[in-house]
């Protein structure tokens, strides 16, 4: 009935080369397609941050959660992935810039036929952005929208530069986002929430991975959780895939989606 999972340490190594590459081979993705005659279903992880009651924000940022270990998951599972899929208050919140090429996988991604570097893609309903933040108007970022999005906003960010594309006609639909992916070959599909996000791609059942990183902290208060949605989320069965622990008390584990025959 009960199994034990040992949890596998993670030490750096001298060489912080030896250390990244270790990791990922820990979160390679599952082999799949990426090119025609069929446009595959990109593979879709999660990558959050949470204490260990839940909480996936101190004072508003979860960027107070982190540590070295999680800022090294963080860069391994950038490296692996084609696409990083945000919300775009996430990103302004979080201050994201552009994901940038890594040289520690720039061979690595040549030989999988990858760009240098993921690129990025915001989803908004209201397209808030400000217009001057940073990736808007790089050319490897999408902001993905839905039609009924406010037109002078719609404007304002299209004479900046941005690139939008309406996945929905009243809301933001996660499986128009995926198909937008798989169009671009965007087939290793990164998403770092937030919540809402998450949310809804955990409601669509669009959600292959989760891997989280559980801080070694007690925070309370209200924060909030990793998924958030106004309705109750399908109950959807995962395994454990991994679980690795640091030096400084955080726990990283990796879920995977338990195939429908063996749910």
């Amino acid at each position: 009935m009960f199994g034990l999972q040992k949890a596998t340490q993670l030490t750096p190594a001298d060489d912080q080369a030896t250390t990244l590459h270790w990791l990922a081979e820990q979160y390679a993705y599952p082999p799949r397609p990426s090119s025609p005659p069929c446009l595959p279903r990109p593979y879709v992880r999660a990558n959050m941050v949470a204490s260990i009651d839940g909480a996936v924000t101190v004072d508003g940022r979860s960027g107070g959660l982190g540590g070295p270990g999680d800022k090294a998951v963080f860069r391994v599972l950038r490296g692996l992935a084609d696409v990083v899929l945000v919300g775009a208050s996430t990103a302004v919140t979080e201050g994201y810039g552009q994901p940038s090429a890594d040289d520690e996988f720039a061979a690595d991604r040549a030989a999988r036929d990858q760009m240098p570097a993921p690129a990025l893609a915001l989803l908004s309903r209201s397209l808030s952005v400000p217009d001057d933040f940073a990736p808007v108007a790089h050319p490897d970022t999408v902001i993905l929208t839905c039609r009924s999005a406010p037109t002078d906003r719609r404007s304002a960010l299209a004479g900046v530069g941005a690139t939008l594309i309406d996945c929905g006609d009243d809301t933001v639909d996660p499986q128009a986002v995926l198909d937008v992916c798989a169009e671009r070959g965007w087939v290793h599909v990164l998403t770092e929430g937030g919540p809402s996000l998450l949310g809804a791609l955990a409601q669509a059942d669009a959600l292959d991975e989760l891997c989280v990183t559980t801080a070694p902290v007690l925070v309370g208060g209200d924060a909030g959780r990793i998924v958030g949605h106004a309705d109750p989320v399908a109950a959807r069965q995962m395994r454990p895939v991994s679980i690795i622990t640091d030096d400084d008390g955080f726990v990283f584990t990796r879920w995977a989606r338990t195939p429908a025959d063996e749910a």
